[in-house]
């Protein structure tokens, strides 16, 4: 993520490794390849089918685990978790994967996505007596199963699934299996990958690809997949809806080197996301460039299908962390010099056309603006190859307050104004939905309002604390 730079942060990254001697350094390193869906905290937990070894912290993956560290997670099991948080502040609690420990054993799970009715189960559970360690929305599906009056683990889980709402992608560990499950509407993305007699199951495909697993399907919309020494299974137990894959997935969550479920690479798809923009919005420019490093596939299909050279006009600090220290004397518009810095070759004396993946407060596209004038430029074009975001996300992403969101106060003409930029063009809905491979159904409730899986209920403080 650009942090600072507006975009919303990333949903999380799970992965589960079932039936390997070194499952825990293989869940190492798909996180590793998963770290741009969370650079808050990272997690394993794994088993040797008697007991559950756990380590987490917050961090990137390769600060929180060494080899010592890995040496101890032993089994043949094991489940891991990147995160950024969006249900649940950031405190070490909160930390996946959750470790429960209930009359019928032990659990763990990680989570991708975000529950709309977490809040008025956990007040629920509260007002019973329950006690919760976290203050994150995952937590609930451990009480729901721990409370169960069913007798039969997998009964237990079917019954808390159908009890929660929203978007999520989870993975589970028990002592003598790993499950892997999704919403009934596929909001976030599961995918399933075999290495020899090994089965991994991650949120992209690039963690399979680092270990030389091979891909071999999504985990479907509403499927439980269940792993144990009887071998695979898989069930659907919930009444079909139809699926609705987050779009901004394709945008920009994803790694452009992974595997959309329709087989077609993350980077074609936003190649082609250009190449409709610039059939949208032409502009009469000397060079493309775009905006380090998610819009990059985006610029090179507007350059191709324009006819406009592109250009690596900006540079990424690829070293930038989370956090900064900014000098006494204050430096103008300093978070984002921290980041890019333009090729005044590039474009000093031209009319450059800027492609972002998407605007979503405006701030860090109007620096950048700014930055590119004072390389020389002549003219400054914004391209963004996402529709305007007007509305905020409650499916596993942190968005700003629609107040925040630029689009849903400001017209186009009022934004391109307020970026400072000669003209401004977005990829329109209709656009955006003639690129996306046609195999999936889409959420695009950030573009058009339509919370398929619903808007979460919030209750007060003082309901919850009753």
């Amino acid at each position: 993520m650009r942090e600072g730079s507006g975009i919303p942060a990333e949903a999380c990254g799970v992965v589960g490794v079932f039936n390997h001697p070194e499952a825990s350094k293989l869940a190492y390193l798909a996180l590793y390849a998963l770290q741009h869906r969370g650079q808050e905290s990272a997690g394993i937990v794994s088993t040797d089918g008697k007991r559950l070894f756990v380590h987490k912290a917050h961090g990137l993956v390769a600060d929180v685990f060494d080899e010592t560290i890995l040496d101890r997670l032993t089994g043949s099991m094991a489940i891991g978790h990147v995160r950024y948080s969006t249900t649940g502040s950031n405190r070490v609690e909160n930390a996946q994967p959750l470790v429960a420990n209930y009359h019928a054993g032990v659990m763990a799970i990680a989570h991708n996505g975000n529950l709309t009715n977490s809040e008025e189960l956990r007040s629920t559970f509260e007002r019973r007596g329950a006690i919760f360690q976290t203050s994150t929305d995952s937590e609930v599906l451990l009480h729901l199963i721990a409370h169960s009056s069913a007798t039969d683990f997998d009964e237990a889980l079917r019954l808390a699934l159908m009890r929660i709402k929203g978007a999520y992608s989870f993975v589970m560990l028990t002592r003598d299996r790993l499950v892997a499950m999704r919403d009934p509407r596929g909001l976030r993305p599961l995918c399933v990958g075999r290495l020899g007699d090994a089965w991994v199951v991650a949120s992209e495909t690039c963690a399979m690809d680092i270990i030389e697993a091979e891909y071999v399907r999504e985990v479907g919309a509403g499927e439980i997949l269940t792993l144990d020494a009887s071998g695979m299974r898989s069930e659907s137990p919930y009444a079909h809806l139809k699926e609705t894959f987050c779009v901004f997935e394709n945008i920009y969550y994803s790694r452009p080197d992974s595997v959309s479920a329709s087989s077609k690479s993350i980077y074609e798809i936003r190649v082609d996301l250009g190449r409709e923009l610039a059939r949208e919005h032409p502009v009469e420019a000397d060079v493309v460039i775009g905006v380090p490093d998610s819009a990059i596939p985006a610029s090179i299909g507007y350059a191709r299908e324009s006819g406009i050279p592109f250009e690596m006009g900006l540079i990424r600090n690829h070293y930038v962390g989370r956090t900064f220290i900014e000098p006494e004397q204050r430096i103008r518009d300093f978070g984002a010099k921290v980041k890019y810095n333009p090729v005044r070759g590039v474009l000093a004396g031209k009319r450059v056309a800027v492609v972002d993946d998407s605007i979503v407060r405006g701030t860090t596209t109007g620096k950048i603006v700014k930055m590119v004038r004072a390389a020389g430029a002549r003219e400054v074009h914004v391209r963004s190859s996402a529709p305007p975001w007007v509305y905020p996300c409650y499916y596993g992403v942190d968005t700003p307050s629609p107040e925040e969101l630029i689009a849903s106060r400001l017209s186009v003409p009022e934004i391109c104004e307020h970026i400072g930029a000669d003209s401004l063009g977005y990829l329109s809905i209709e656009g955006l939905a003639r690129v996306m491979p046609q195999a999936e159904g889409y959420c695009m409730c950030c573009f058009d309002g339509d919370y398929v899986a619903g808007k979460p209920v919030h209750f007060s403080k003082s309901i919850l604390e009753v």
